[in-house]
């Protein structure tokens, strides 16, 4: 019961991270698979091991991180990976937590892209107006700050999943408290 939660653990931090640079969990999860006994990835996901799916991994990533931190550049970016930080969620989503077994594969995928599509959702809400209020300077650093969020999340996620998980719902309850507590403010001010 522990690995089964411990796998799911992992499953949603994994896919959190994916909505914030798609390549980096996915290539945290090969090479982890391919050189560690951390994960075992079954079949089709047992795919993320091979050389050259790592390689390819490995190239979207340096061009995702360059791209991220160029003004105009990062928002056409991310209108891209509108798409592909979804369905990378989606996959690490499947992949880690078909660990296991006991997760129908298309709920696992549905998951992936429900986390995934929400971190990237507020990421590219949030990027044009660090654009705007710094006149494109603060975009390679909030980037960077994305890439190492996402990187440590990843590897976290990997190493310590239960306390990711506790780490991903506590920020959850925050989020939606902060949004409830600014719109009540909102709702008074507008009576």
């Amino acid at each position: 019961m522990l690995s089964t939660l411990s796998n799911l653990a992992a499953a949603f931090g994994l896919s959190t991270a994916s909505g914030l640079n798609a390549y980096l969990p996915l290539l945290v999860v090969a090479l982890t698979a391919r050189y560690t006994n951390l994960i075992t990835l079954n079949k089709p996901w047992d795919v993320l091991t091979s050389p050259w799916v790592i390689g390819v991994l490995v190239v979207l990533l340096l061009i995702e991180m360059t791209v991220d931190k160029i003004p105009a550049v990062d928002t056409l970016n991310d209108i891209i990976q509108t798409v592909g930080r979804p369905v990378a969620g989606a996959i690490v989503f499947a992949a880690s937590s078909g660990t296991f077994g006991e997760l129908n594969p298309v709920l696992a995928f549905i998951a992936g892209l429900i986390l995934a599509g929400s971190v990237h959702a507020a990421k590219s809400t949030a990027r044009p107006l660090v654009t705007a209020t710094t006149g494109g300077t603060g975009n390679w650093l909030v980037s960077m700050a994305e890439d190492a969020v996402s990187l440590m999340t990843a590897v976290l996620s990997v190493l310590v999943p239960l306390l990711m998980m506790v780490v991903i719902v506590s920020v959850m309850i925050f989020v939606a408290w902060r949004w409830s507590a600014r719109r009540r403010r909102k709702l008074l001010r507008e009576t």
